[in-house]
C-alpha cells in the first residue's frame, strides 16, 4: 500500500476492524518513512462489473459514482449515512450477484430508483429527474401522478372509537 503523503511503498497496519455491516474492513495504517497515519477500506468484490452505456461504450463499474449520485439525491433529506451506506451496499451486492458481468447503465439506474423510492419520495424524484433527463415540467408531473397512483387511495383513518 502506497503512503498517500510521501508515496513510500512500505506501510504497517496498526488496527483492523469490520465496517459497513461486515461488508468491508477498515484498516488504520502508518507509513514507515514519514510516520503519517491514514485509513484504508477494503471491500469484497464478487466479480468485475462492466457498465454498458447507452451509446454502446463499455466502462468499468464505479461504486463511488453510484454513491455520489445517491448522496446527491438524498442531500438534506432525513436519511442518515448508515442507511445510505446500507442502500448502496445492497445495490452493489444485487449487481454483483446478478450473474452478469456486463450490466446496462439503465438497469443500474432503475435499481437505484426503486431503492430510493422505498426510502424517500423526494430523493426518488431527484434521482429520476437526472436519470430520465427531465426537460419539461410535464415529466415531473407524470412521475408525481405515477407515485400517487401507487399509494393507497384511502389512507387508514386516525379516528378513535
Amino acid at each position: 500500500m502506497y503512503c498517500p503523503f510521501c508515496g513510500n511503498q512500505e506501510t504497517q497496519v496498526k488496527d483492523s476492524r469490520s465496517a459497513e455491516d461486515g461488508a468491508a474492513i477498515r484498516r488504520r495504517r502508518v507509513c514507515c518513512a514519514c510516520t503519517q497515519r491514514f485509513t484504508t477500506i477494503e471491500r469484497v468484490q464478487l466479480r468485475e462489473l462492466t457498465v454498458i452505456k447507452a451509446d454502446g461504450r463499455r466502462i468499468p463499474f464505479d461504486r463511488d459514482k453510484l454513491a455520489r449520485s445517491i448522496r446527491i439525491a438524498l442531500r438534506k433529506r432525513p436519511v442518515d449515512d448508515v442507511r445510505q451506506e446500507r442502500l448502496l451496499n445492497g445495490l452493489v451486492r444485487q449487481l454483483e450477484s446478478s450473474g452478469e458481468q456486463e450490466i446496462p447503465s439503465y438497469r443500474i439506474g432503475e435499481l437505484a430508483m426503486d431503492a430510493l423510492r422505498d426510502i424517500d419520495d423526494v430523493a426518488y424524484v431527484r434521482f429520476a429527474s437526472v436519470y430520465k433527463d427531465f426537460r419539461e415540467i410535464e415529466a415531473f408531473s407524470k412521475i408525481l401522478v405515477d407515485m400517487n397512483m401507487d399509494k393507497p387511495a384511502n389512507p387508514p383513518s386516525q379516528e378513535t372509537p
